[in-house]
């Protein structure tokens, strides 16, 4: 169009830039002057492009959520309802990342190499944060320092379960049992500083009874020796032992959280009947490694709070024996501090080092 113009006005005669019209001068700057100008445009959104394709809404691509544990576990089982329900949510695949081993270590530095960029988080319960740093002496993550928490999930009550020979069918009446047979009522374990472990030392420590742990490799096997009878009480989540309790297998009668769980709203708590203020009920939670963008960070805590709380997953968490939170970072670091505490107290009071 430009050159179009300036055909129009140019004269018929070939005359040079110099001999040109004091009219034509003025129209010929401001042709020139344009050129430049769209030119200079141009080149300045060239120069946008990256920054715009830069900018993309979080998140642009697949999330991986690690689990420290096995398939199958309580934290295993809630990632994978979360995940479901952020890949509907944010329509981006979210994955199941299982890296089991060394006391967390291995999926902590499965996050740590995976960046800061909150495309890579931490779906655990407390314990890495709440037990380990009390029960090990050395741990290959700081648990202050690598990780910032994101939200907390849930949590999932464990059950004061006993065995039928045991004459007792409130807790009042098994607390006075085992005070009148000191150091003859077993209590199986998922192993040796376990939530489980931890639960019963605090509970035996609380009202000074004797009760004898036998440590197991995963409640997979302690399970089954309470219902063989070879140990007399566990504490359990409620969707491994329901069969056993509908069938008159065992007996339930309290839970370890500090509120009722609304799955089991006729079996009280240990707090209100025996122990003010027992709470060891075992907590999910998301945790970010440490550099995740403020912005990320927050909109992460917003979303999966957000998702975890929508009827259909509180709903599929219940059936499986969890509670449902869904909580601020800030609230989620209450909690842990608050569990932290707790654990810490009594492991010192039972003396324990797992190495």
């Amino acid at each position: 169009m430009l050159s179009r113009l300036s055909s129009r006005i140019a004269p018929a005669s070939s005359a040079t830039p110099s001999s040109c019209s004091p009219l034509e001068a003025p129209l010929r700057s401001s042709s020139f002057g344009r050129r430049t100008l769209l030119r200079a445009g141009f080149a300045a959104m060239a120069l946008a492009v990256p920054v715009f394709a830069g900018a993309q809404a979080f998140p642009a691509k697949p999330v991986k959520l690690v689990v420290p544990y096995p398939a199958g576990g309580f934290p295993d089982t809630v990632a994978r309802v979360l995940a479901k329900a952020l890949t509907e949510k944010w329509n981006q695949q979210v994955i199941i990342d299982n890296r089991p081993g060394g006391n967390g270590a291995v999926a902590a530095q499965t996050i740590k190499s995976a960046g800061s960029d909150g495309y890579t988080l931490l779906v655990t319960d407390g314990s890495m944060f709440t037990i380990n740093p009390a029960l090990y002496s050395k741990l290959e993550y700081d648990h202050k320092k690598d990780f910032v928490p994101v939200s907390a999930l849930g949590k999932a009550p464990l059950f004061v379960t006993i065995h039928p020979s045991v004459p007792a069918n409130t807790l009042a009446e098994f607390i006075a049992y085992v005070k009148a047979n000191p150091g003859k009522v077993n209590y199986g374990t998922s192993g040796i500083g376990s939530t489980h472990h931890l639960t019963g030392e605090s509970f035996s420590a609380a009202l000074g009874i004797n009760m004898v742990h036998v440590p197991f490799k995963g409640m997979g096997q302690a399970t089954p020796a309470l219902v063989g009878g070879q140990v007399q009480m566990i504490f359990s989540a409620l969707p491994a032992i329901a069969g056993f309790v509908k069938d008159n297998r065992v007996k339930l009668l309290a839970q370890n959280s500090n509120k009722r769980f609304s799955q089991a709203p006729n079996i009280p708590t240990i707090a209100e009947t025996a122990i003010p203020g027992f709470d060891f009920a075992p907590t999910t939670i998301v945790m970010a490694p440490s550099g995740t963008p403020p912005a990320v960070l927050k909109q992460l805590s917003t979303d999966i709070a957000a998702a975890i709380r929508t009827p259909a997953v509180a709903e599929t968490l219940l059936n499986s024996g969890v509670e449902v939170i869904g909580s601020s970072s800030d609230e989620l670091a209450k909690v842990l501090a608050e569990e932290a505490d707790r654990f810490a107290k009594i492991i010192k009071t039972i003396n324990i080092k797992a190495d």
